[in-house]
């Protein structure tokens, strides 16, 4: 039986003892949208931890409610109820779309969690380890490229699957061999016709290409995950893109969105990568495009992370305002038709961030209607979240577990042998997740279905196939 919502408060006895926190001053400028929350219960069914637990804890109001006990000191930051409950979401903002007074839940999450890392009340093993890396490692270029260089040569050797294969990953602890699965699950895939692509570079555009729209210069976000481990979906997007008129350039200079110090807590690491990318991308009216939901989503929240910055304030919002998905851009400027790419039972899953951050789930779904004849499955539950939230199945893999789950069933109901999905951790948790259950499953980005499929209409020259 699902508790009620007057059951709530079995966090009661932390409050005798609470003290005002700095939380209260953290939520001041979120306190309308606190407010806002009538405690509908619209949310609680979005939520994938509360379907799982049945404990209103772990539901966007029952963490709204822990929010405010905070805020008006009736509990206390360094509680391990508050923690527990606030690093159990999945920041999956589904709650967004379902409630109807709009709360911005996001936004107050993440105010949350820099009160709980300010506090420092985190046990050590790997959430010292997630702290070290994400201040020592992801805010140092060089040393970032470095670790996934690292990464790359674990993957690419074997090393990661044969640890998994004969079960030594497993003897270490799950977690590691969940976590050898997320690095093994992306190296490329075969593609419909079981060849993988030729590394090569995509012709320069030429006006004279019948049929090929002009839209015009744009600027790839390369993102450090994308780039890291998933350099051919950026070539995928830089071929299509050009393939459609776009001039495409990348600017030197750029670095890690900030999503994963945000989600985190680290907001202060969060806003150096967002003045980092303000400064790099310059200021121009060319869209910012990206292929990866979290980072666009965090890109087009730098308004707000930067809001009581009187330098970035102006800049941020206008930067934001340039964000766009690959799939929005295409939207926008018009996009060809490809050719058959095979006859393979095609489904898609919807990136959280990609749907409930940038609005641009449809957007991205649309690039494969331009693929003909394409034996499309819909996926049941598509706009649930599957567990992977940045480094959440890392932290909580427990409940990411069980939500993958899920997400795993409906997936092998569709029938579907590919999937395409319009984010890096969406993509690798999805793949491992189907990876260790021996389920034969394609996980891939939808331009790289596009890619495929201008590749077989002969889009391109000899020059331009594979990346």
């Amino acid at each position: 039986m699902k508790q009620s919502w007057r059951q709530l408060p079995s966090f009661m006895k932390d409050m005798a003892s609470a003290q005002p926190s700095n939380l209260a001053t953290a939520l001041k400028s979120e306190e309308e949208k606190i407010l806002a929350c009538v405690h509908c219960g619209l949310c609680l069914e979005a939520c994938p931890t509360y379907v799982v637990t049945g404990d209103e804890n772990d539901s966007p109001r029952g963490r709204i409610y822990l929010m405010r006990a905070v805020e008006e000191g009736r509990l206390a930051a360094e509680s391990p109820t508050f923690a527990s409950h606030i690093d159990r979401c999945l920041g999956c903002r589904a709650c967004e779309a379902a409630c109807p007074a709009g709360v911005e839940y996001g936004q107050l999450l993440e105010a949350a969690r820099a009160e709980i890392s300010r506090a420092q009340t985190k046990p050590g093993g790997i959430y010292s380890l997630l702290r070290f890396v994400l201040k020592h490692v992801w805010l140092k270029p060089k040393r970032l490229r470095a670790a996934f260089g690292l990464a790359r040569l674990i993957r690419d050797s074997g090393l990661a699957r044969l640890l998994i294969r004969i079960g030594l990953a497993r003897e270490i602890s799950s977690e590691f061999e969940f976590g050898l699965a997320l690095l093994d699950s992306s190296s490329a895939s075969r593609n419909s016709s079981g060849v993988e692509r030729v590394a090569g570079r995509m012709p320069a555009y030429t006006p004279q290409d019948a049929g090929a729209p002009m839209a015009g210069p744009v600027l790839l976000f390369k993102g450090c995950v994308t780039e890291g481990l998933f350099q051919r979906v950026n070539a995928a997007t830089t071929r299509v893109l050009t393939a459609n008129g776009c001039q495409t350039q990348a600017p030197a200079g750029q670095v890690c969105c900030g999503a994963l110090h945000a989600h985190a807590g680290e907001l202060d690491g969060a806003r150096i990568l967002a003045r980092q990318n303000i400064d790099a991308f310059g200021v121009s009216d060319e869209a910012v495009v990206t292929n990866a939901g979290g980072c666009g989503a965090m890109l087009a929240a730098y308004g707000h992370l930067l809001a009581n910055d009187q330098k970035y304030d102006a800049r941020a919002r206008a930067f934001s305002a340039r964000v766009r998905d690959i799939g929005q851009q295409l939207e926008a400027s018009g996009f060809r038709n490809g050719g058959p790419i095979g006859v393979k039972r095609t489904t898609y899953d919807a990136s959280c961030h990609l749907l409930h951050g940038q609005h641009a789930a449809n957007a991205s779904l649309q690039m494969l209607w331009a693929i003909p004849n394409l034996n499309f499955a819909l996926l049941k539950d598509s706009d649930v979240c599957c567990g992977g939230a940045g480094v959440y199945n890392l932290l909580e893999p427990e409940l990411s577990e069980e939500v993958l789950a899920e997400k795993l069933t409906n997936i092998q109901d569709s029938g579907a042998t590919v999937l395409a999905t319009g984010n890096a951790g969406c993509h690798m948790q999805i793949a491992a997740g189907a990876r260790l259950a021996g389920m034969s499953l394609r996980v891939c980005h939808p331009v790289e279905l596009l890619d495929e499929s201008y590749q077989r209409a002969g889009l391109y020259d000899d020059a331009g196939l594979g990346g």
